[in-house]
């Protein structure tokens, strides 16, 4: 079978390491007899998966003791309302940077819960820049932001020195770039993007966070619950957290600092083939251009199906935008290789060629 490149915006591409980590497992897990999704979450082989899982979090974001790691359920989409539901204390308001769908998303649900100041927002010009002239009020209960928008194809490089609880969430750069994870006191992230298959939830909350928590909270909704049971209150994703875990290992093998030269290379050779060809075009300003998701659109929009059908029989996958925003999309996830961006840099130059 010929290589398939996977430009999938999520679930996306794994690293092989834990792909043929998980087939072994369904097999045979940990010398078991049993398949991996068969087993007892309450095994004292798959405990060991958690535990390993949650210290390389640890590790390779050099977090400090002061921060608790689990993984639950539900998607960054449970979060958008476990947040407000923990940390937006009565009598307080929220602040909100509005970069995306799902920072929409998020914006809307915490309004259920309490007052919400959205600081911010890049709709005026269809969410193609990162807003950055705003400041955080002190009196709220805390800010939010999302650094990487999947759909917009903008990126967060920098975050402010929040005078309050900073809150982001990461769902599609996480592990790509080394950054200062201690400065934040809540992270969360979807795990289908640059860490494991759809079914899980990384959630890393500062200690000092929890103990401003709301008390009367639904117990599947409350941090320390979870936290207390160590991601086991309930019956865990087990195949996601076992391939997230491999997928930690293989990130831990190559480290954030050459990851981040890693990605930086696939996404300048991308942005410099779509800059350089006159069939296509970015949607992004320059400097908030997304390292993990590049967006662009053809400049004879009549020209795109064709391209995606040129791509298919080139067997690049996954390139058609969302559905709410149209045009192209590659996301370049950490597993993805360069080759891979080469092959689609290369297609774009022979569709030139075609349609000159």
């Amino acid at each position: 079978m010929n290589k398939v490149h996977n430009f999938s915006a999520g679930p996306a591409i794994l690293p092989q390491s834990a792909i043929d980590a998980s087939i072994q497992a369904l097999q045979n897990f940990s010398g078991t007899g049993l398949s991996l999704i068969e087993v007892s979450h309450r095994s004292k082989e798959y405990e060991a998966v958690v535990a390993e899982a949650t210290s390389l979090v640890k590790e390779i974001l050099n977090l400090n003791d002061t921060y608790e790691v689990v993984f639950l359920q539900g998607g960054a989409s449970l979060q958008f309302d476990m947040i407000p539901m923990n940390f937006l204390t009565p009598g307080k308001s929220a602040a909100y940077v509005n970069t995306g769908v799902w920072a929409g998303r998020a914006i809307k649900e915490a309004k259920m819960f309490g007052e919400v100041n959205v600081l911010a927002s890049s709709e005026d010009k269809n969410f193609n820049y990162i807003p950055k002239d705003y400041q955080i009020p002190l009196d709220v209960a805390y800010y939010h932001c999302t650094s990487n928008n999947t759909i917009y194809g903008t990126e967060m490089f920098d975050f402010p020195n929040s005078p309050v609880p900073l809150i982001c969430d990461m769902s599609s750069d996480i592990f790509s770039r080394p950054f200062d994870a201690n400065k934040f006191d809540m992270i969360y992230a979807g795990a289908q993007k640059n860490m494991g298959p759809a079914g899980t939830t990384l959630v890393i909350i500062k200690k000092s966070l929890l103990e401003k928590a709301n008390t009367k909270v639904p117990t599947m909704l409350n941090y320390k619950i979870h936290i207390e049971n160590g991601s086991m209150y309930n019956t865990p994703s087990v195949f996601a957290i076992f391939v997230c875990m491999h997928t930690l290992r293989w990130i831990k093998s190559i480290g954030l600092e050459a990851m981040e030269v890693r990605n930086k290379a696939k996404a300048d050779l991308l942005y410099a083939e779509i800059d350089r060809n006159p069939l296509f075009v970015g949607t992004v300003v320059p400097e908030d251009r997304s390292r993990m998701n590049v967006n662009f659109v053809l400049t004879n929009k009549e020209l795109e199906e064709p391209f995606l059908k040129f791509c298919k029989e080139r067997n690049l996958s996954g390139l058609k935008g969302h559905r709410s925003v149209g045009g192209l999309r590659a996301s370049l996830y950490n597993a993805l290789e360069i080759d891979s961006v080469q092959a689609l840099v290369t297609a774009m130059q022979d569709f030139e060629k075609l349609n000159a």
